[in-house]
């Protein structure tokens, strides 16, 4: 059973650091990008950063890029979300996502095209 396990978050004042990992198991198969999304309260879940596992190619947000890096190790089958440079405005829970195939008709930061879902780890950014 594929299972997607978000670890890392936590509170840091603004500026601050973080780095979140998500660590995959139970996939069988290949599969095509992980990705990471956060959600705001009375927000709608946006996608953050996204890496392909084979090429590695990466997207970001354009809110958080120069401050994000998204990375893995397929050894482990972990990808990482460093943050840096906080903002209270980066405060959601933030979830990893696995996408299975690269849809022809969803950006590669849409929700939508992901298949599998972790259960989320809250990054709380205040002063």
């Amino acid at each position: 059973q594929l299972q997607l396990v978000e670890s890392g978050g936590g509170s840091v004042q603004p500026g601050g650091s973080l780095r979140l990992s998500c660590a995959a198991s139970g996939f069988t198969s290949d599969y095509y990008a992980i990705g990471w999304f956060r959600q705001a309260p009375g927000k709608e879940r946006e996608g953050v950063s996204c890496i392909s596992i084979r090429g590695g190619s990466t997207n970001y947000a354009d809110s958080v890029k120069g401050r994000f890096t998204i990375s893995r190790d397929n050894a482990k089958n972990t990808v990482y979300l460093q943050m840096n440079s906080l903002k209270p405005e980066d405060t959601a829970v933030y979830y990893c996502a696995l996408e299975r195939y690269r849809s022809r008709w969803l950006g590669p930061l849409a929700p939508n095209a992901y298949d599998y879902w972790g259960q989320g780890t809250q990054v709380t950014v205040s002063s």
